[in-house]
């Protein structure tokens, strides 16, 4: 796979209303049993990161979010 790249940058505010489409796919990914390299290749994880970066009281690291994602999917 090659490296996720983006046509155009998208604002803070539109990474924010679009944050529970990132989750629903990172669980995605984790449900098709992707590895975590895998999943850090994903235009999800990249957004996701991005929010964490900028707002990182309000939104959790992406591998928080993997950890938690996985125990949550795995019980």
């Amino acid at each position: 796979m090659s490296q996720a790249t983006f046509t155009t940058a998208l604002t803070i505010g539109e990474l924010e209303a679009s944050y529970p489409l990132y989750c629903k796919a990172l669980r995605i990914l984790i449900l098709e049993e992707r590895t975590i390299k895998q999943i850090q290749r994903s235009v999800c994880w990249h957004r996701l990161e991005t929010l964490h970066h900028c707002l990182p009281r309000q939104y959790k690291d992406p591998h928080q979010l993997y950890f938690h994602f996985k125990r949550e999917l795995t019980t």
